[in-house]
């Protein structure tokens, strides 16, 4: 008996399914309303910093590298990703400036997690595995905190990493710079400014360590 068509097959009601992807860019926690005790500190570090992301993610996408958006739920169960979005620019919250320069798009990926790191009890390590993806770019929010989490996990599954350093941002800057060198020292994490690292290498890099370039620089 001939099975019935799937949905995806007639272009109507699921959309495809995900394509191989070697390198996967993480934003982590940036859409945020900010509206807790330390928020009023952040905001001002996070700003321009979203605005340095936003252009990675511009040529992540223009090189054909998936957008992962992994999201703190904030302790609300019954609401979605989609509802923060609305409720970071709909609701006169201090975040809204930041998720607006960093508003996902349709095509993009997400992940909602409970705790700090994105691996948490989510379903985040299945998409990696089905995009067979080998390097994991992180950003976002906080670099000290949910981001530094996500790295050591990360770390431990043998994912090639990079943070680059002007697309993370703390409350304190001190702390944020201690985060990123204790990822470089014991994490092996490249932290490169957003502007050296290169989509194109990153995606060659395999997993066995056969490397002959800098795959940030390119050298």
């Amino acid at each position: 008996m001939a099975h019935a068509r799937r949905k995806s097959e007639t272009g109507r009601g699921v959309r495809p399914e995900p394509q191989r992807a070697p390198c996967a860019l993480l934003l982590i926690d940036v859409i945020n309303d900010l509206e807790f005790d330390g928020g009023e500190k952040l905001f001002p570090r996070a700003l321009p910093m979203a605005k340095r992301l936003a252009s990675l993610v511009k040529r992540a996408r223009a090189a054909n590298v998936p957008v992962i958006y992994v999201n703190d739920n904030f302790g609300r169960w019954r609401s979605d990703f989609h509802a923060q979005v609305r409720h970071c620019l709909e609701d006169n919250v201090r975040g809204e400036p930041i998720v607006s320069i960093l508003r996902p798009r349709d095509d993009d990926y997400f992940v909602l997690k409970p705790k700090h790191s994105a691996f948490f009890s989510t379903a985040l390590e299945t998409l990696l595995q089905a995009l067979e993806t080998e390097t994991l770019v992180l950003t976002g929010l906080a670099g000290d905190n949910c981001v530094l989490f996500t790295a050591h996990d990360a770390y431990m599954r043998d994912y090639r990493l990079v943070v680059p350093s002007d697309c993370i941002a703390s409350e304190s800057p001190t702390s944020n710079a201690w985060a990123l060198r204790h990822m470089a020292r014991f994490l092996k994490v490249d932290t490169s400014v957003a502007s050296k690292v290169d989509f194109k290498s990153l995606k060659r890099w395999k997993r066995n360590g056969r490397r002959q370039r800098n795959v940030t620089h390119g050298e």
